[in-house]
C-alpha cells in the first residue's frame, strides 16, 4: 500500500475512533479494539507491530493494583474510613463534605481515581440520606477531588500511569514535582467549594446524630484479611517510591505486590481476577495500537515538528501550550485517549528539536490532562462512573449544571499551575541566589532562637568577631 494512503487511512481510522469513543454511541472498548483491528487488517500495522505498540508495562500496572484494591475492598475498610471522617466531623454535613474530599484525595493518590469513587459514593449516599441533604454537592467534591489527588502521584490517575510508563520517570518523580502545586489546587478548590455550598448543606441537629450513631466498626467484615492487605499494599507503595533505585518497572512492584496478597489471602484467583476491569484493559491495548500505527506512518512527527514552528523551539512555551491544550481537550474528551496521542508527540518534539531534557513538558501534559478532566461531567472517567452510579439511585448531575461548577474551578487550577511551571522552569537560574539567601535566613533564625533561650538564663550568645 501506498505510503500516502496509509498516512490518511490511519489518520481516518484514528479520528472516526476518536469522535465516537467522544459520542459515547458505542463503548470505547470496542471502537478501540475495532480501530485496532481495522490498522492491522489494512496492513498498516503488522501483528508483531500491534504487540509491540501495546505499553504492557500500563496493562501491568492496571492490572496490578485491580487486583489488590478488589482484594482489600473486601475487608470494608474503605466504608470504615469514610463513616470515622464523617464522625470526625461531628454529622455537620459542611465538615462532611470536607473529610469526604481528602479521604477522596488521599485514597485517589494511594490508588486510583476511579476504584476511590466507586468505594465512596455508596457511603455518600448513605450518609446525605441520614442528614436529608441533597447528594449532589458532595459528588461533585468528590469528583473534582479525586482528579486532584491523582494527579499527585504516579499511579493515581491512568494519565500519569502512561507518562510514567513511556517516560521512565518514577513515583518519587511524580510526588516531588506535582505534588506541591496539586496541594495548593486542592486546599483552594475545596475552600471555594465549601463557600458555593454554604447554604444548601444544612441540617438538623436530631439529624447530625443518626450520623454520630453509626458504627464504623461494623464495616470491617473481616480483620484478619485486612491486615494483609494493608501490608501488602504498604510493600507495593514503598516498591513504587524505590523502584527507580532498584531498577523494577513499576507493573513488576504492582504485579508482584498482587501476587503475594493472593498467596495471603488464599483466594481462588478466579474471583481476585473479577475485580479487574477487563474492558478498561483492552480498551487501553486498542488504544496503543491505533496510535502506535499513527506513529508508524509519521503523523505524529509531522505533528511534532509542526508544534515546534509554533513554539520557535522554546521549552517554555512549548510546555504552557501542551497544558492548556490538553486542560481544555481533557474538559471535552476522555483524557486517556489524548494523553496516549501526546505521548509519541512530545517524544517526537524532544527528539526533533535536540530537546535533552523534556521532563518540563510531561509535568504540563500531566497537569493540564489530570486537572483538566475537572472541566466537565465527561473528561475523565471517575467523572463519568459517578454521574452513572448517581443516575442508577435517581439522582441526576446534568453536564451544564456540573460545568457551571467545575469549570472556572478547572481554569483557576490551570492558572495556578501556570505559575507553578513557569517557577519550576526558571528556578535553576535563581537557584544559587535562592540557596544563599534561604541558608543566611536558616543561620539567622537558629541564632536568634539561641540567644533568645541564652537570654533567659542570663547569658547573651554573640557571633563570633571577624578574624
Amino acid at each position: 500500500m501506498d505510503v500516502s494512503i496509509q498516512v490518511w487511512l490511519a489518520t481516518s481510522v484514528f479520528l472516526i475512533s476518536y469522535a465516537i469513543i467522544v459520542s459515547e454511541k458505542i463503548h470505547r472498548t470496542t471502537v478501540a479494539l475495532v480501530g485496532a483491528a481495522v490498522m492491522v487488517l489494512t496492513g498498516i500495522l503488522s501483528v508483531g507491530g500491534a504487540v509491540k505498540a501495546i505499553d504492557f508495562n500500563t496493562i501491568g500496572l492496571l492490572v496490578g493494583m485491580m487486583v489488590i484494591v478488589g482484594i482489600t475492598r473486601q475487608t470494608g475498610v474503605f466504608e470504615y474510613l469514610a463513616i470515622k471522617s464523617a464522625k470526625q466531623s461531628n454529622g455537620q454535613p459542611l465538615k462532611i463534605m470536607t473529610a469526604l474530599a481528602l479521604v477522596t484525595a488521599v485514597l485517589s493518590a494511594l490508588l486510583d481515581n476511579v476504584t476511590t469513587v466507586l468505594l465512596i459514593v455508596p457511603v455518600t449516599f448513605a450518609i446525605a440520606k441520614k442528614l436529608e441533604v441533597s447528594p449532589i454537592p458532595f459528588l461533585i467534591v468528590e469528583i473534582i477531588a479525586s482528579n486532584i489527588g491523582g494527579t499527585a502521584t504516579l499511579i493515581g490517575d491512568p494519565p500519569n500511569i502512561m507518562i510514567g510508563s513511556a517516560t521512565g520517570l518514577g513515583f518519587l518523580d511524580f510526588v516531588i514535582n506535582l505534588t506541591p502545586v496539586v496541594a495548593v489546587v486542592y486546599v483552594l478548590t475545596v475552600f471555594i467549594l465549601v463557600v458555593v455550598y454554604r447554604k444548601q448543606l444544612v441540617t438538623t441537629p436530631e439529624l447530625q446524630k443518626n450520623i454520630m450513631n453509626l458504627n464504623e466498626q461494623d464495616e470491617i467484615k473481616d480483620p484478619v484479611l485486612l491486615k494483609k492487605s494493608l501490608f501488602v499494599l504498604f510493600l507495593t507503595i514503598a516498591g513504587f517510591a524505590l523502584h527507580q533505585f532498584v531498577h523494577l518497572e513499576s507493573s513488576v512492584i504492582a504485579l508482584s505486590g498482587a501476587s503475594l496478597l493472593l498467596l495471603l489471602s488464599r483466594q481462588d484467583p478466579g474471583h481476585a481476577l473479577h475485580a479487574v476491569e477487563w474492558p478498561v484493559i483492552f480498551f487501553f491495548a486498542g488504544l496503543f495500537i491505533i496510535v502506535g500505527a499513527l506513529e508508524h506512518v509519521g503523523v505524529i512527527e509531522a505533528l511534532a515538528g509542526y508544534s515546534l514552528e509554533v513554539t520557535g523551539g522554546d521549552v517554555a512555551s512549548t510546555g504552557l501550550l501542551i497544558l492548556w491544550i490538553a486542560a481544555v481537550a481533557s474538559s471535552f474528551v476522555d483524557n486517556i485517549p489524548f494523553v496516549a496521542t501526546m505521548i509519541p508527540l512530545i517524544q517526537d518534539m524532544g527528539r526533533i528539536g535536540n530537546l535533552e531534557n523534556i521532563n518540563f513538558l510531561w509535568w504540563s501534559l500531566s497537569l493540564g490532562a489530570c486537572l483538566g478532566g475537572n472541566g466537565t461531567i465527561i473528561g475523565a472517567s471517575a467523572n463519568v462512573v459517578v454521574i452513572g452510579m448517581a443516575e442508577k439511585r435517581g439522582t441526576s448531575i446534568s453536564f451544564l449544571g456540573f460545568m457551571k461548577i467545575a469549570f472556572p474551578l478547572m481554569l483557576m487550577s490551570i492558572v495556578i499551575c501556570t505559575g507553578y511551571l513557569l517557577a519550576w522552569y526558571y528556578l535553576p537560574v535563581f537557584a544559587a541566589l535562592a540557596g544563599t539567601s534561604a541558608i543566611a535566613l536558616v543561620l539567622a533564625v537558629v541564632l536568634k532562637a539561641i540567644n533568645n533561650r541564652m537570654e533567659k538564663g542570663g547569658r547573651t550568645v554573640r557571633p563570633p568577631e571577624n578574624r
